[in-house]
């Protein structure tokens, strides 16, 4: 026998608390009977406490989800490969939505994996080069392991190469995708060349989504000492403290390319509802076949027991003879 729930085994301190109070309460009603002259309850009532106990005892059982092993069924597993490319360039940094630009990106990310039913994903984080942070995966949790660890530190460098991005997304895809693909861009848009367009022309069967991280009046860049903590501003080579605004046009050229959609990140997250809406409706491809365990569940015939047993427990009225 297997069970199904065991971190429910501590509902049986409810047991052993019901089965103290039950004892005690019979001692002290029989001290009281003693002092009045009363006759003492019978041995009975102590059979009554051993059946109501009994009784919660397979309650709780039940609640431990016993089963048996039946058989193996095989299930075939569909999804989509997805690539989430994460702008990690300083300007990432700006305070202009709150937490920053990274954060809410990575919140947004968040979201987006609690909602998701199959499918793989991998992070791709850039800046003035791009590498696969997290190779696909349909396991979330270590989905959001890496993604906790993603900040602008990950590789030295300025600017967002866009570009690099988008290459290493589709030759990645191509190589590991059968049906549709999609990739998700998570930046302010601030690009330091055209070259992103001209390998957006490039994917192919691709469903490309840009979320765009900032505001259109933007925000000075924080400069972060090693242990994280704002010393003072990013500046040019003039001197001058380096204010970074969201670049929607950039983004929108190349969704634009690939017949794509672009949204601005919100506080509620409506785009990711959106974005999920749009991919629930693509091609999933067969990922693989899994082997599931088949049980047969026996919680409701433990349930059933101890109902039975408490009822019988319970039906005597506690009471004294003279």
């Amino acid at each position: 026998m297997e069970y199904s729930n065991l971190e429910n085994w501590n509902f049986f301190i409810i047991l052993l608390i019901v089965l103290i109070v039950l004892i005690l309460g019979i001692k002290k009603k029989n001290r009281i009977l003693e002092m009045i002259n009363l006759k003492k309850l019978n041995q009975k009532r102590y059979f009554n406490v051993i059946l109501m106990s009994l009784g919660i005892f397979f309650i709780i059982f039940s609640l431990l989800g016993p089963q048996v092993f039946k058989r193996n069924k095989e299930v075939e597993k569909k999804g989509l490969d997805i690539y989430v490319c994460i702008d990690v360039s300083k300007s990432m940094l700006t305070e202009d939505i709150k937490p920053n630009r990274l954060l809410r990106a990575k919140e947004s990310i968040q979201k987006l994996i609690d909602n998701l039913k199959g499918d793989r994903i991998a992070f791709l984080p850039f800046a003035s080069s791009a590498y696969i942070q997290m190779p696909l995966t349909d396991d979330y949790d270590l989905g959001k392991m890496f993604l906790n660890v993603i900040d602008t530190n990950m590789m030295s460098g300025g600017g967002s190469n866009l570009e690099s991005a988008l290459d290493l997304a589709n030759k990645s895809l191509e190589k590991a995708s059968q049906g549709d693909k999609v990739i998700l861009i998570f930046s302010d848009g601030e690009q330091h060349n055209k070259k992103a367009e001209e390998k957006a022309k490039e994917l192919k069967e691709v469903s490309l989504y840009a979320i765009g991280i900032g505001t259109a009046n933007g925000g000075l860049i924080p400069e972060l000492n090693r242990d994280g903590q704002k010393i003072g501003w990013i500046k040019n080579n003039a001197g001058n403290v380096v204010t970074s605004r969201l670049h929607m046009e950039n983004l929108k050229k190349i969704t634009e390319i690939t017949n794509g959609k672009i949204y601005v990140s919100t506080i509620a997250g409506d785009e990711i509802s959106k974005i999920v809406n749009d991919i629930l409706k693509l091609k999933r491809q067969k990922s693989k076949v899994e082997k599931v365990k088949v049980y047969m569940k026996l919680y409701q015939y433990f349930l059933g027991i101890g109902l039975v047993l408490f009822l019988l427990g319970y039906r005597y009225k506690w009471g004294f003879k003279k």
